[in-house]
């Protein structure tokens, strides 16, 4: 049986004051990143802070696109859309 993955689109800024969902706009999430963007060290942030937000274990989730790039595809293992964008909104500051 095939597991259940989803895909969402992000938009990182890193080197911010905290880790924070922004906002959804044209199904990509704004999510700003406290980790200066060197060496993966805002990719694993964002897959930590991820983790955490979406209440899920780190293994759960891979960064598949945009490795050096401000916008990354993030495959998450075990949930659905709904349940990743519900999650997702639940953390939004605005």
């Amino acid at each position: 049986m095939a597991s259940l993955t989803t895909k969402i689109s992000v938009k990182v800024q890193p080197n911010a004051g905290r880790n924070e969902i922004v906002s959804l706009a044209e199904g990509v999430w704004k999510i700003k990143i406290g980790a200066p963007p060197e060496k993966g060290k805002a990719n694993k942030e964002l897959l930590d802070f991820l983790s955490e937000v979406l209440n899920i274990r780190k293994d759960s989730l891979s960064l598949v696109r945009g490795l050096t790039s401000h916008y990354k595809t993030v495959e998450v293992e075990g949930l659905t859309a709904a349940e990743v964008s519900i999650r997702l909104k639940g953390y939004m500051t605005k």
